[in-house]
């Protein structure tokens, strides 16, 4: 019971950074008569246009508050840490096995407050499948050490 609440808490969370986003990626409907909130929709196109890329779909608030990014791997990835961003993580298509925490091997920093390495030591391995949702709080070593294309996922980032 608890992980069912805990995903429909994630998914809530994802749903209320995608109706508060700022105008101007995608369309926009009037703002709501009673909260006055800008709502933001993506259509399927877009949304699917977005994967092929492997690119943003929402770049972020102007306050930085989260960025919405939808994702391709086919491949492993460098392992990853962010100092300010929790990311998470709603998988669309496809498995991948995740691992998280440990420590990172070779990290350095690629851009202010994140860090890139060669691989994480003593992490805990999950595997991801389609409808599987995970956070990951900031400053947590995290990488995608197998994907099995295509493996589609969202990503929330959130400061």
């Amino acid at each position: 019971m608890n992980t069912c609440m805990n995903r429909f808490r994630v998914l809530a969370l994802c749903g209320m950074a995608l109706s508060i986003a700022a105008p101007s990626v995608a369309q926009t409907d009037a703002a709501d008569k009673n909260t006055g909130a800008q709502v933001i929709y993506f259509d399927a196109a877009k949304v699917n246009a977005s994967f092929e890329k492997g690119s943003p779909l929402f770049a972020g608030t102007p306050d930085g508050h989260y960025t919405i990014l939808t994702a391709r791997r086919d491949k492993p990835g460098q392992s990853e840490l962010h100092a300010k961003d929790t990311d998470i993580i709603y998988v669309v298509e496809g498995t991948a096995t995740f691992v998280t925490g440990g420590e990172m091997v070779e990290g350095k920093t690629t851009a202010p407050d994140e860090i890139r390495g060669a691989s994480i030591k003593d992490g805990t391995s999950r595997k991801l499948a389609k409808g599987d949702v995970i956070v990951v709080p900031n400053n947590t070593p995290h990488q995608f050490v197998e994907a099995n294309p295509p493996f589609l996922y969202f990503v929330v980032k959130v400061r």
